[in-house]
């Protein structure tokens, strides 16, 4: 492998904007492919970030021997056969949430990749902020006690739009997948796999789920509540409760730059955690240090935990009868 790691994205929506802006962060990372559904699309974004090869199909970003790692950064729906693409053509990969549509895609990418010992990751890139490493060690460390409660909402009013992917169920749209997973994500890091879920929905007019909200239950009384809408802007802000302390995860909760931390009897203290660029380096660093260590995948967010998330979101979204076309 070259000095530096080369990657070839797939799609050139705002997320892969902003992956490629905070890729020219680091030192050891340079874009060499992208692939889109239309070459003017794609020779945009190459213009754009300098990228010197530009495709009208995803397929040729998967068989251009110049790339190294593929981040696939399309809509909810493509994200199984751009993975599976990728990986058979032997490329490592990083996968934008939610991985996948359910968890019997997410088993076919994690098999596939694990078979041809290829690194593979979800990119929930709340796990790889530095408020995120802060709150693992405090809790790690026993500062907060006995943790019993995770609270998390998030909450926005986008414009409705039937066609886009928000809205359109042929798009895997729908407060779940799209925000809804990082309250999960979150809940899933403190407590591990629910013992019992109990959620309940409401179906917009296109038949997705536009808000909801989420119970897991965990041994010994502990809890999770969450919730997700597209009907109302939430405070976007999360909470981890113990016997000796609590964590407040600051407005935005899944990129915060600040926590409110308060321990025993003692007020609130904040702590802040600025974040460079965009937040997505952060994942790409671990996506590289894996590689570059032979790993193939990382131990901060296992593909084993990927598909416990989505066989819970599974879980909820049959509780709330919400099912996407084909499945």
């Amino acid at each position: 492998m070259a000095n530096k790691f080369r990657w070839g994205i797939i799609g050139t929506g705002r997320i892969a904007s902003d992956f490629a802006s905070d890729l020219r962060l680091l030192d050891d990372a340079e874009i060499v492919a992208v692939g889109s559904r239309s070459q003017q699309s794609a020779d945009d974004f190459g213009q754009k970030f300098g990228v010197p090869h530009r495709y009208a199909t995803y397929e040729q970003v998967g068989n251009d021997p110049a790339v190294d790692i593929v981040y696939v950064a399309t809509p909810h729906m493509f994200h199984h056969e751009n993975t599976l693409m990728a990986l058979r053509a032997g490329k490592h990969v990083l996968c934008e949430k939610a991985f996948a549509i359910n968890a019997k895609q997410a088993q076919e990418m994690i098999a596939l990749a694990r078979a041809k010992r290829l690194f593979l990751m979800d990119a929930i890139w709340s796990r790889f902020f530095p408020a995120y490493v802060h709150i693992r060690e405090m809790i790690a460390a026993g500062k907060l006690g006995d943790v019993r409660m995770v609270l998390a909402d998030f909450g926005f009013k986008p414009e409705f739009n039937p066609h886009s992917r928000l809205f359109n169920p042929a798009l895997a749209g729908g407060a779940l997948l799209d925000i809804g997973v990082y309250p999960v994500m979150l809940a899933s890091m403190v407590f591990g796999p629910p013992e019992k879920i109990t959620a309940s929905g409401h179906l917009g007019v296109t038949g997705v789920d536009e808000q909801i909200g989420i119970v897991f239950n965990y041994a010994d009384g502990r809890m999770a509540v969450l919730s997700a809408t597209f009907q109302a802007q939430s405070t976007q802000e999360a909470h981890i409760i113990g016997t000796e302390g609590r964590i407040r995860l600051c407005r935005k909760f899944w990129e915060p730059a600040a926590l409110g931390v308060a321990l025993g009897d003692q007020p609130e203290e904040r702590v802040e955690f600025p974040i460079e660029g965009n937040g997505l380096h952060y994942e790409a660093v671990e996506v590289m240090r894996c590689v570059r260590e032979g790993q193939t995948e990382s131990a901060i967010m296992p593909l084993d935990e990927t598909l416990s998330i989505m066989q819970t979101l599974d879980a909820i979204r049959e509780q709330i009868g919400l099912r996407y076309p084909g499945e």
